[in-house]
Protein backbone atom coordinates (compact mmCIF):
# COMPACT_ATOMS: atom_id res chain seq x y z
CA UNK A 1 0.00 0.00 0.00
CA UNK A 2 1.23 3.23 -1.11
CA UNK A 3 1.78 5.94 1.89
CA UNK A 4 1.37 9.34 1.47
CA UNK A 5 3.12 11.53 3.34
CA UNK A 6 2.44 15.35 3.14
CA UNK A 7 5.70 17.97 3.30
CA UNK A 8 5.78 20.61 5.06
CA UNK A 9 8.69 23.25 3.88
CA UNK A 10 9.77 26.03 6.45
CA UNK A 11 11.68 29.06 5.39
CA UNK A 12 12.06 32.32 7.29
CA UNK A 13 10.09 31.08 9.72
CA UNK A 14 6.61 30.29 7.50
CA UNK A 15 5.11 27.45 5.83
CA UNK A 16 6.35 28.52 1.61
CA UNK A 17 5.57 26.83 -1.58
CA UNK A 18 8.56 25.17 -3.09
CA UNK A 19 8.84 25.46 -6.61
CA UNK A 20 11.67 24.04 -8.71
CA UNK A 21 14.46 24.26 -5.96
CA UNK A 22 14.30 28.09 -7.05
CA UNK A 23 14.10 29.17 -3.04
CA UNK A 24 15.56 32.73 -3.11
CA UNK A 25 11.59 32.64 -5.15
CA UNK A 26 9.59 31.10 -2.54
CA UNK A 27 6.83 32.51 -1.26
CA UNK A 28 4.38 31.88 1.83
CA UNK A 29 1.98 29.06 1.14
CA UNK A 30 -1.59 29.45 -0.26
CA UNK A 31 -3.67 26.30 0.45
CA UNK A 32 -6.52 25.19 0.15
CA UNK A 33 -6.35 23.00 3.24
CA UNK A 34 -5.26 25.64 5.77
CA UNK A 35 -5.94 29.86 5.57
CA UNK A 36 -2.53 30.43 7.28
CA UNK A 37 1.03 29.83 6.27
CA UNK A 38 2.37 29.44 9.96
CA UNK A 39 3.94 25.74 10.27
CA UNK A 40 1.80 25.09 13.17
CA UNK A 41 -1.27 25.77 11.62
CA UNK A 42 -0.42 23.36 8.23
CA UNK A 43 0.59 20.47 10.19
CA UNK A 44 -2.33 20.78 11.99
CA UNK A 45 -4.88 20.80 8.81
CA UNK A 46 -2.82 17.93 7.67
CA UNK A 47 -3.13 16.00 11.55
CA UNK A 48 -6.75 17.20 11.12
CA UNK A 49 -7.45 15.14 7.68
CA UNK A 50 -5.53 12.40 9.19
CA UNK A 51 -2.38 11.67 7.91
CA UNK A 52 0.21 9.79 10.51
CA UNK A 53 3.37 11.58 9.33
CA UNK A 54 5.02 14.45 8.03
CA UNK A 55 8.31 15.26 6.39
CA UNK A 56 9.32 18.35 7.32
CA UNK A 57 12.60 20.60 5.74
CA UNK A 58 13.76 23.25 7.82
CA UNK A 59 15.25 25.59 5.28
CA UNK A 60 16.55 28.13 7.45
CA UNK A 61 18.66 24.81 9.02
CA UNK A 62 19.63 23.46 5.46
CA UNK A 63 20.72 26.92 4.14
CA UNK A 64 22.85 27.51 7.25
CA UNK A 65 20.41 30.58 8.69
CA UNK A 66 19.10 29.47 12.01
CA UNK A 67 20.01 26.04 13.47
CA UNK A 68 17.87 25.91 16.66
CA UNK A 69 15.14 24.09 15.25
CA UNK A 70 12.55 25.71 16.75
CA UNK A 71 9.80 24.73 13.94
CA UNK A 72 10.50 21.17 14.55
CA UNK A 73 10.39 21.34 18.33
CA UNK A 74 6.92 23.12 17.86
CA UNK A 75 5.44 20.92 15.67
CA UNK A 76 6.46 17.48 17.27
CA UNK A 77 5.08 19.16 20.86
CA UNK A 78 2.10 20.12 19.29
CA UNK A 79 0.75 17.50 16.50
CA UNK A 80 2.29 14.30 18.30
CA UNK A 81 3.11 13.64 14.34
CA UNK A 82 5.79 11.22 13.37
CA UNK A 83 8.39 13.47 11.44
CA UNK A 84 10.41 13.06 8.64
CA UNK A 85 13.26 15.58 9.13
CA UNK A 86 15.06 17.06 6.67
CA UNK A 87 17.51 20.09 8.32
CA UNK A 88 20.50 19.57 6.76
CA UNK A 89 22.15 17.16 9.19
CA UNK A 90 25.51 16.25 7.94
CA UNK A 91 26.79 15.31 11.35
CA UNK A 92 26.05 13.15 14.61
CA UNK A 93 25.87 16.19 16.82
CA UNK A 94 23.34 17.74 13.95
CA UNK A 95 21.43 14.29 14.09
CA UNK A 96 21.27 14.18 17.92
CA UNK A 97 19.60 17.48 18.05
CA UNK A 98 17.05 16.52 15.33
CA UNK A 99 15.94 13.35 17.49
CA UNK A 100 15.75 15.29 20.81
CA UNK A 101 14.00 18.12 18.83
CA UNK A 102 10.89 15.66 17.91
CA UNK A 103 12.49 13.61 14.63
CA UNK A 104 10.97 10.17 14.34
CA UNK A 105 13.36 9.32 11.22
CA UNK A 106 16.71 11.33 10.06
CA UNK A 107 16.64 12.69 6.33
CA UNK A 108 20.36 12.70 5.80
CA UNK A 109 20.32 14.84 1.81
CA UNK A 110 23.14 14.81 -0.74
CA UNK A 111 22.81 18.26 -0.74
CA UNK A 112 24.30 19.32 2.61
CA UNK A 113 26.10 15.99 3.06
CA UNK A 114 30.35 17.01 3.78
CA UNK A 115 31.12 12.93 4.30
CA UNK A 116 29.53 9.56 2.92
CA UNK A 117 31.07 8.08 5.77
CA UNK A 118 28.67 9.97 8.12
CA UNK A 119 25.85 8.13 6.30
CA UNK A 120 27.31 4.74 7.94
CA UNK A 121 28.09 6.49 11.59
CA UNK A 122 24.43 7.52 11.59
CA UNK A 123 23.06 4.16 10.56
CA UNK A 124 25.20 2.76 13.59
CA UNK A 125 24.53 5.04 15.55
CA UNK A 126 20.63 5.12 15.76
CA UNK A 127 19.81 2.34 13.52
CA UNK A 128 18.45 1.99 9.83
CA UNK A 129 14.74 2.48 10.69
CA UNK A 130 15.72 5.73 12.04
CA UNK A 131 17.79 6.96 9.04
CA UNK A 132 16.56 8.00 5.28
CA UNK A 133 19.08 9.26 2.61
CA UNK A 134 17.68 11.51 0.41
CA UNK A 135 19.29 11.75 -3.28
CA UNK A 136 18.74 15.58 -3.81
CA UNK A 137 18.76 16.08 -7.46
CA UNK A 138 18.72 18.85 -10.00
CA UNK A 139 17.21 17.72 -13.15
CA UNK A 140 18.02 13.85 -12.24
CA UNK A 141 21.70 14.68 -11.63
CA UNK A 142 22.86 14.84 -7.97
CA UNK A 143 23.85 17.42 -5.62
CA UNK A 144 25.93 17.60 -3.58
CA UNK A 145 30.24 17.89 -3.09
CA UNK A 146 30.86 14.69 -1.05
CA UNK A 147 30.97 11.89 -4.37
CA UNK A 148 33.82 12.67 -6.28
CA UNK A 149 35.08 9.85 -8.09
CA UNK A 150 31.60 8.12 -8.17
CA UNK A 151 30.47 8.21 -11.79
CA UNK A 152 25.94 8.71 -10.53
CA UNK A 153 23.57 8.55 -7.91
CA UNK A 154 22.81 5.33 -8.75
CA UNK A 155 26.60 4.55 -7.69
CA UNK A 156 26.47 6.58 -4.91
CA UNK A 157 23.45 4.78 -3.19
CA UNK A 158 25.02 1.80 -4.04
CA UNK A 159 27.78 2.48 -1.77
CA UNK A 160 24.75 3.60 0.96
CA UNK A 161 23.22 0.28 0.76
CA UNK A 162 26.67 -1.09 1.26
CA UNK A 163 26.61 0.31 4.35
CA UNK A 164 23.38 -0.86 5.84
CA UNK A 165 21.00 2.07 4.23
CA UNK A 166 17.12 -0.04 3.59
CA UNK A 167 15.60 3.32 2.76
CA UNK A 168 16.19 6.36 0.26
CA UNK A 169 14.19 9.70 -0.80
CA UNK A 170 14.34 10.33 -4.53
CA UNK A 171 13.76 14.09 -4.49
CA UNK A 172 14.41 15.92 -8.00
CA UNK A 173 14.22 19.32 -7.05
CA UNK A 174 13.34 20.74 -10.52
CA UNK A 175 10.50 19.12 -10.34
CA UNK A 176 9.17 20.04 -7.48
CA UNK A 177 6.02 22.15 -7.38
CA UNK A 178 6.17 22.14 -11.39
CA UNK A 179 3.35 19.70 -12.60
CA UNK A 180 5.90 17.97 -14.42
CA UNK A 181 5.63 14.63 -13.09
CA UNK A 182 8.14 12.06 -12.02
CA UNK A 183 10.79 10.16 -13.73
CA UNK A 184 9.46 6.96 -13.99
CA UNK A 185 12.49 5.34 -15.95
CA UNK A 186 15.35 6.68 -13.15
CA UNK A 187 12.97 5.13 -10.44
CA UNK A 188 12.83 1.48 -12.43
CA UNK A 189 16.64 1.15 -11.88
CA UNK A 190 16.09 1.67 -7.75
CA UNK A 191 12.61 0.29 -6.64
CA UNK A 192 12.68 -3.67 -5.76
CA UNK A 193 16.46 -3.92 -5.48
CA UNK A 194 18.28 -4.89 -2.71
CA UNK A 195 15.32 -4.70 0.14
CA UNK A 196 15.06 -0.98 -0.77
CA UNK A 197 12.63 0.79 0.32
CA UNK A 198 12.10 4.24 -2.11
CA UNK A 199 10.64 7.26 -1.54
CA UNK A 200 9.50 9.40 -4.19
CA UNK A 201 9.57 13.63 -3.80
CA UNK A 202 8.55 15.79 -6.72
CA UNK A 203 6.54 16.38 -9.86
CA UNK A 204 3.73 14.38 -8.66
CA UNK A 205 0.38 15.97 -11.00
CA UNK A 206 -2.82 13.61 -9.81
CA UNK A 207 -4.33 11.00 -8.41
CA UNK A 208 -3.26 8.40 -11.73
CA UNK A 209 0.76 9.36 -11.18
CA UNK A 210 0.27 7.85 -7.52
CA UNK A 211 -1.14 4.62 -8.49
CA UNK A 212 1.25 4.32 -11.41
CA UNK A 213 4.07 4.95 -8.48
CA UNK A 214 2.28 2.11 -6.08
CA UNK A 215 1.97 -0.17 -9.13
CA UNK A 216 5.67 0.46 -9.77
CA UNK A 217 6.40 -0.55 -6.33
CA UNK A 218 7.63 2.74 -4.57
CA UNK A 219 6.78 2.39 -0.77
CA UNK A 220 5.65 6.20 -0.38
CA UNK A 221 5.18 9.23 -1.93
CA UNK A 222 6.38 13.44 -0.30
CA UNK A 223 3.54 15.27 -1.49
CA UNK A 224 2.85 19.11 -1.32
CA UNK A 225 1.51 20.93 -4.36
CA UNK A 226 -0.97 18.28 -5.47
CA UNK A 227 -2.48 18.82 -1.87
CA UNK A 228 -2.94 22.27 -1.57
CA UNK A 229 -3.99 22.91 -5.23
CA UNK A 230 -6.93 20.17 -4.91
CA UNK A 231 -5.42 18.29 -7.81
CA UNK A 232 -5.32 15.34 -4.81
CA UNK A 233 -8.12 15.00 -2.85
CA UNK A 234 -8.66 12.84 0.52
CA UNK A 235 -11.64 11.14 -1.35
CA UNK A 236 -8.93 10.15 -4.24
CA UNK A 237 -6.76 8.76 -1.66
CA UNK A 238 -9.41 7.15 -0.17
CA UNK A 239 -10.90 5.40 -3.37
CA UNK A 240 -7.16 4.05 -3.70
CA UNK A 241 -6.91 2.40 -0.55
CA UNK A 242 -3.41 4.70 -0.12
CA UNK A 243 -2.20 4.69 3.61
CA UNK A 244 -1.89 8.47 5.20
Amino acid sequence: MLKIIPVLDILDGAAVHAVRGQRKQYKPLESRLCASPCPLDVAGAFKKLGFTELYVADLDAILGKDQRLLPVKQIARKSKTRLMVDAGISDLKRAEDALKSGASKLVIGTETLSSAEFVRDALCSFGRDRVIVSLDLMNSKMLGSFSKGLSSAIAVLRDFIGMGLTQVIVLDLARVGSGQGVNIDFLKQLVGKQNLDVFVGGGVRNITDLVELGELGVQGVLLATALHSGAVTMEDLKNECMEI
